[in-house]
C-alpha cells in the first residue's frame, strides 16, 4: 500500500471521526434543551431562574411541587427511557444484520408489556415486582423466539417472522388480561399499550436509571465489535472477536434495558425502530453509532411527549406519537425489502 493511499483512507478515518463527534454534540446539545424545555413548559410557564431554585431544594409556592413531583420524574423517564430504546434498537439492528430486527418488531417489548400488566391487573403488583418481571419475561422470549427460529441454519429471516408471530400472540395476551382485568386496574394497564410518561414518579425510577448506566456503557464499549459482526459470522471469528461472548453480552444488556424502560414507561412505539436508522443516515457508516443512536431515542422521547402535551386541542401519550412516525416507516421498509426479496 502506498503513502498516498495511507494519507487518503487517514484522512477518511478524521473526517468521519470529525463528522461523529459534530453529530454527536448536536444530538446531546438538543437533548438538554429538551430537558429544559420538559422542566419549563406545563399549564404555568415558570421563569428559569424559579426552575433552578426549585430544583436546588428551595420551596417557593407552586413551583417546587410541579417541577419536583410532576416535571423532573417526566424528563428523566423520557430520557433514560429514550436512550434505552435506541441504543437497544441499534444494538438488535446491527448485530443481526436487519432493520426489522429490533424489540419492537420481534416481540421483546410485548414479552416485558404482557408480563408487566399480568403483575398489575392478576397480582396487583406495583415496583420491583413488576420490573423483575418484565426483565424476565423479556430474556424469556428473546430465549424462545431463538430456539425456535435457529432450525438447522439459523435464519435472521425466520427469527424476525417468528418474532412478529410471537409478538402477535403477547398481544392478544395482553388484549385478554384487560379483558378479564377489574376496572380500577385497567388505567395503570393501559399504560403498557401505548406508552407513556404521565404519572412518572421519582422512587419508581432507580431501577430504569440503574440499569441504563450499567449496561449502556457494556454495549457502547462493545460497539467496535458490534460493526465486525455486522460483516458476518466467520469474518468476525477470523479478526479475533469472540462472537459467542460478545453476542450473549450485547443481547443480555439490550434486553434488560428494554425489559426495564418498558416496566417504566411502557413500550413507547417505534423509538428502538427509528433511533438506530436515523442515528446511521447523521453520522454516516463505518462509525460506532450506539451513543448517537440513544442520544437520538432521547430526542424522540422528549420531543414526542412535548408534541402529545401542547401541539393539540388533547394531550395524548409519548407512544401515541411515535406511533404516527413509526407506523408509515415501518410499512415503506416492508415493501422496500419485499420487492428486494428480502423477505
Amino acid at each position: 500500500m502506498t503513502n498516498h493511499s495511507m494519507e487518503f483512507i487517514m484522512a477518511g478515518r478524521r473526517q468521519r471521526r470529525r463528522r461523529w463527534i459534530l453529530v454527536t454534540s448536536l444530538l446531546a446539545v438538543l437533548a438538554c434543551l429538551l430537558c429544559c424545555a420538559m422542566l419549563l413548559l406545563g399549564n404555568t410557564i415558570y421563569p428559569i431562574q424559579d426552575v433552578i431554585r426549585a430544583l436546588s431544594g428551595e420551596q417557593i409556592k407552586g413551583v417546587s411541587f410541579a417541577v419536583s413531583t410532576i416535571r423532573l420524574p417526566r424528563m428523566l423517564a423520557g430520557l433514560f427511557a429514550g436512550f434505552a430504546f435506541g441504543v437497544a434498537g441499534f444494538t438488535f439492528q446491527t448485530m443481526l444484520r436487519n432493520p426489522l430486527a429490533n424489540p419492537n418488531v420481534i416481540g421483546i417489548t410485548s414479552g416485558s408489556s404482557a408480563a408487566a400488566v399480568f403483575c398489575i391487573v392478576i397480582l396487583h403488583a406495583n415496583g420491583a415486582v413488576v420490573s423483575l418481571a418484565a426483565v424476565i419475561a423479556g430474556l424469556a422470549t428473546v430465549l424462545f423466539i431463538y430456539v425456535l427460529s435457529r432450525g438447522k441454519v439459523f435464519s435472521i429471516g425466520r427469527l424476525i417472522l417468528i418474532g412478529i408471530g410471537i409478538q402477535a400472540m403477547l398481544d392478544a395476551v395482553i388484549s385478554y388480561l384487560l379483558l378479564v382485568s377489574s376496572e380500577k386496574d385497567v388505567p395503570s394497564a393501559l399504560r403498557w399499550l401505548t406508552g407513556s410518561l404521565n404519572g412518572s414518579q421519582l422512587q419508581e425510577l432507580p431501577p430504569l436509571v440503574i440499569t441504563v448506566i450499567i449496561c449502556s456503557p457494556i454495549v457502547i464499549m462493545l460497539s467496535k465489535h458490534l460493526i465486525i459482526l455486522e460483516l458476518g459470522e466467520q469474518t468476525a471469528s477470523s479478526l479475533g472477536v469472540d462472537t459467542d461472548k460478545t453476542r450473549i453480552a450485547l443481547i443480555v444488556s439490550s434486553v434488560c434495558m428494554v425489559a426495564i424502560a418498558t416496566a417504566t414507561t411502557g413500550p413507547i412505539a417505534f423509538v428502538s425502530f427509528l433511533a438506530g436508522p436515523i442515528a446511521k443516515r447523521l453520522v454516516g457508516a463505518g462509525s460506532s453509532n450506539a451513543l448517537p443512536a440513544g442520544l437520538v431515542g432521547v430526542n424522540l422521547v422528549l420531543a414526542a411527549d412535548l408534541i402529545g402535551q401542547f401541539a393539540f386541542e388533547y394531550r395524548f401519550p409519548v407512544g401515541i406519537i411515535t406511533g404516527l412516525l413509526g407506523a408509515p416507516y415501518l410499512i415503506f421498509l416492508l415493501i422496500r425489502m419485499n420487492r428486494k426479496g428480502e423477505l
